[in-house]
């Protein structure tokens, strides 16, 4: 069985998307389909922008989002998922390849995601901090022991948890965990806690947006980041998603479940290879690959 999966905030790069646009006249309708609905060119952004430029919530969301689904949409027949999954915001990639949901839905829902996230960010300083070389029983343990907002945010692969909340909470976090010997606490730079209740703002102005717009039933399961589960239920997919803003991404365990339910290959989909090296840290020999153009002629 053969699984795509979609990469998240963090993974973009100045020039992303070029490639596609040159060599698909599928791509341009869809590109310049963005730009009317985001009402800014995020084309130029993505092609010419400055990594600063890029980093900002508002632009690396739907720029990320637009790399993955368009570069799917490229594919052509050659794109048949037996199962699909996102990291975070990779969920609306995956959602919309799967055919839970239409792009043209799926891109408000990430610019409104994006914009309330950003929102959420300036509403309270907080950060986010990786922890690696423990085990996760030991930082969800420290974290709970802290009088504060920091919790598991990212279960990434086996070794490396991403935590997050109000900065003096991580920044305790950090030195408890050091002490508790994680080989790294490093503070990231984000501009919030993504993924801990501190989204809570964010996670209630996406939950209208996303009642609102139709989710069909999808052409293969969703591995959703809240359960690691496979679902093809719309509704179920529809709460799982709202969840989301505020729960932990359950990674480590979603790539579990796909290889224990019969994924015998990864494809990624979208810009860099983040997701195969957690594939690889779960199993150094599990077949992973990176999407590739079909060009249309």
């Amino acid at each position: 069985m053969k699984a795509y999966v979609f990469p998240g905030q963090g993974a973009q790069f100045s020039g992303m998307g070029k490639d596609l646009y040159d060599f698909s006249p599928t791509a341009k309708q869809l590109f310049h389909q963005a730009n009317e609905i985001l009402g800014f060119d995020i084309m130029k952004i993505m092609f010419e922008g400055s990594d600063e430029e890029l980093k900002e919530t508002k632009v690396t969301q739907p720029a990320i989002f637009l790399h993955s689904t368009i570069l799917a949409t490229c594919l052509g027949e050659n794109f048949k998922p037996d199962m699909v999954a996102g990291h975070s915001l990779g969920e609306f990639s995956s959602l919309v390849a799967n055919k839970t949901i239409q792009f043209e839905d799926a891109l408000r829902l990430v610019s409104q995601r994006a914009q309330a996230m950003q929102k959420a960010c300036e509403a309270q300083p907080s950060t986010m901090a990786a922890i690696l070389g423990l085990e996760d029983e030991v930082v969800e343990k420290i974290c709970a022991s802290i009088n504060g907002v920091v919790v598991p945010a990212n279960y990434n692969c086996p070794g490396q948890l991403v935590i997050s909340g109000a900065f003096p909470a991580v920044e305790e976090a950090c030195a408890k965990l050091t002490e508790a010997g994680a080989k790294r606490a490093l503070i990231l730079p984000v501009g919030g806690a993504f993924h801990s209740p501190l989204m809570e703002p964010a996670r209630e102005e996406l939950a209208a947006a996303i009642k609102a717009t139709t989710f069909n039933v999808p052409t293969c399961p969703v591995y959703q980041n809240v359960t690691a589960s496979a679902i093809i239920d719309p509704n179920v997919i529809k709460e799982n998603l709202i969840k989301q803003l505020t729960a932990p991404v359950r990674w480590t365990q979603t790539m579990n479940q796909m290889i224990a339910d019969g994924c015998a290959e990864v494809i990624e989909v979208g810009p860099g290879k983040v997701l195969q090296g957690l594939f690889k840290k779960v199993d150094r020999a599990f077949p992973c690959s990176s999407a590739e153009i079909v060009v249309e002629m």
